[in-house]
């Protein structure tokens, strides 16, 4: 049932909006190392895995960066479409790494048929997942918001299911609660 997600423009729509929405909000701050103002500076993204019909937009990973010559400090806000330098969206890292904490041959071939990704790669985002995200500085201090714990070896399913709603709603709902690990922060990151 979750698969269908994956290969729903009017989902994958909905998170370009919300993207929009948290760069407004950032584009409304100041650069935060001289306090000039932030011009817009946003770039083009390949996302493999979107389904037709997304549009351009979707392409664009939003960036700011500051409008003093001296500084020209890059800003980025938090996305639920990319997680970093990923090819795929954050929604199918997300989604077909929940699904992988128990697939069968047969649905992992399935999800490589409907989203191109390969076995190797699948491993790569468990290993994020399971062993990267849990020793960054993000989890540690988000982490502990979860009463009771969520199982590391069961991520991302594990938090998927602290969120209610359809498949969709969880979906959107995690992305948004890690989208601070979005922004390319290296305090985020760095444990």
């Amino acid at each position: 049932m979750c698969q269908r997600v994956l290969n729903d423009a009017a989902f994958y729509r909905l998170l370009l909006r919300v993207d929009q929405d948290m760069a407004t909000a950032e584009q409304r701050q100041r650069c935060r190392v001289c306090g000039a103002a932030l011009h817009v500076g946003h770039f083009a993204r390949k996302p493999r895995g979107v389904p037709a019909g997304v549009g351009e937009d979707y392409r664009k990973r939003f960036s700011f960066c500051c409008a003093n010559r001296e500084c020209r400090k890059r800003r980025m806000p938090p996305s639920v479409r990319f997680l970093g330098p990923k090819v795929y969206p954050f929604a199918v890292v997300a989604l077909i790494s929940a699904m992988r904490c128990g697939p069968s041959p047969r649905r992992m071939r399935e999800l490589q048929e409907l989203i191109g990704v390969s076995r190797h790669t699948v491993a790569r985002w468990r290993h994020w997942w399971c062993e990267l995200l849990p020793e960054s500085r993000f989890w540690r201090g988000a982490a502990g918001t979860l009463i009771p714990p969520v199982t590391v070896q069961e991520l991302p399913a594990s938090l998927l299911e602290r969120f209610a709603g359809t498949c969709a709603e969880r979906l959107l709902s995690l992305l948004r609660w890690l989208s601070p690990i979005s922004t390319g922060n290296p305090a985020v990151h760095a444990a």
